[in-house]
């Protein structure tokens, strides 16, 4: 019998993240553009400097009503027949707020792209924000509210935040804002808060695509390059202070048959140079399956399907200063939340006391570097990660400079960054679960005062 012979893999292509091309349209937009030959799904992503810090006192969550609002009709069209246009387009069009600003996502055919960029210009330029479209947006805010309140995880990163940060701190309070304060959003309040922040001199478009037969500098002058605005007031940016001191606050939910574990405090950011060590110590403690905190709580102990520490960045600003939230999150059946703790901070003291292994620092170094040309296969990741630099304050080549520091990074290194992130006696602990249930075992612990709120 005759075999076809095994085919072999060839030699490994050289890989890096994608350098963008930096420049300036005559409106003072700044535009950083990527041409990936074959991404035929153009992504565009704007960062608008509308940062939640700027909201006025009193109406937290109306960045979010007007990220909402931007699709809901222009000078050109209503909000009906501007979502009809998309669809003729075959394009999306996403907005959200949060801390650092706005962000609007753009997907379009690059067949397409000249129209849907067209759209997004009416959108940033002369967005209508229809009274009775706003009542319905803040409806529907308001409606979303108490499923976020019942669903386990997002209260206990409320209560995270609101431990953690001081009550004068925009970021102590949820990001699309309470009942009371949405309730308070109208039409005037969502134009009032454009008219402050929303403008190209301060804004950056990231596209990335195949841009092959495409004139991008006349498409980009003949619809972003036509928004037009005043500089603007700078957006000051206070300093990020947290309160770590080791402590344990139960969110009273009778009868749960689980308890949400959200374990955190604030740290590093980008911008320092502890980041790519963190980043992989991180990994390392809480990243995947076969990090320790899941080889322990899943595999040998069975309490949880799954734990995972992370470092997510919050704010960084223009002088290099910031902080992201790192912490440590799952769920475990009720009756097993004393020992599931019992052992995660054993987890922990172990680290310290005998650090990471090179073999656990070579596996997350794989992970992290070996799968990062899969993560980045689409224009839309890669303009995700662009504005996100962008958003931080970063230089362009950063993304591609962390990878190199990853490989880098010893194991000794890895394991100071780890140990400094998350130290047994300045964690902030929340527990969203059946207080009856868990609160003396925890109690016996140890690892902080033990207070009880109602869920």
């Amino acid at each position: 019998m005759d075999f076809h012979p095994q085919p072999q893999s060839g030699a490994p292509k050289p890989w890096a993240f994608p350098a963008p091309e930096r420049g300036r349209l005559a409106n003072g937009l700044t535009v950083l553009r990527s041409h990936r030959p074959g991404q035929q799904v153009v992504a565009v992503e704007m960062n608008l400097v509308a940062p939640l810090a700027a909201e006025p006192e009193g109406l937290d969550g109306v960045a979010t009503i007007m990220a909402r609002g931007l699709s809901e009709g222009t000078d050109k069209h209503d909000a009906e027949e501007f979502a009809a246009e998309l669809e003729r387009c075959g394009a999306t069009l996403d907005a959200h707020a949060d801390h650092p600003g706005l962000r609007v996502s753009l997907e379009v055919p690059a067949s397409r792209l000249n129209r849907a960029l067209g759209l997004l210009a009416d959108a940033l330029r002369a967005p209508a924000f229809p009274d009775g479209e706003i009542e319905r947006l803040v409806r529907n805010r308001l409606d979303e509210i108490p499923h976020e309140l019942a669903n386990p995880a997002r209260r206990a990163a409320m209560a995270l935040s609101k431990e953690l940060f001081p009550a004068t701190s925009r970021m102590s309070r949820p990001r699309q804002g309470t009942e009371e304060t949405v309730g308070r959003i109208d039409a005037a309040a969502v134009r009032a808060f454009y008219d402050a922040h929303v403008r190209p001199a301060t804004a950056t478009a990231v596209i990335v695509g195949d841009f092959t037969g495409i004139d991008l500098d006349a498409a980009l002058a003949g619809t972003l390059g036509v928004w037009t605005g005043t500089a603007g007031e700078p957006v000051s940016a206070t300093p990020i202070t947290a309160d770590d001191t080791g402590r344990v606050l139960i969110v009273d939910r009778p009868g749960a048959v689980q308890t949400q574990l959200l374990i955190g405090r604030i740290g590093a950011d980008r911008h320092d140079r502890v980041w790519p060590a963190q980043v992989l110590g991180t990994y390392c403690l809480g990243g995947t399956l076969t990090s320790r905190l899941d080889r322990v709580l899943r595999e040998e102990k069975g309490y949880t399907y799954g734990v995972r520490a992370f470092g997510q960045v919050l704010r960084s600003d223009a002088d290099n200063t910031g902080a992201a939230m790192l912490a440590i999150s799952g769920s475990v059946d009720t009756a097993s939340t004393g020992p599931a703790l019992d052992d995660l901070w054993r987890v922990l003291r172990t680290l310290a006391a005998e650090g990471l292994t090179d073999a656990e620092r070579d596996v997350a170094v794989q992970n992290l570097v070996g799968v990062a040309p899969l993560k980045y296969e689409t224009a839309a990741a890669v303009a995700g990660t662009l504005a996100d630099q962008v958003e931080q304050h970063l230089p362009d080549d950063f993304q591609a400079q962390l990878y190199a520091r990853l490989v880098e990074t010893g194991t000794v290194e890895a394991t100071a960054a780890a140990v400094n992130a998350f130290p047994v006696d300045r964690l902030v602990t929340i527990l969203v679960g059946d207080a009856a249930e868990i609160v003396e075992p925890v109690k016996a612990l140890g690892i902080g005062e033990v207070t009880v709120v109602t869920g």
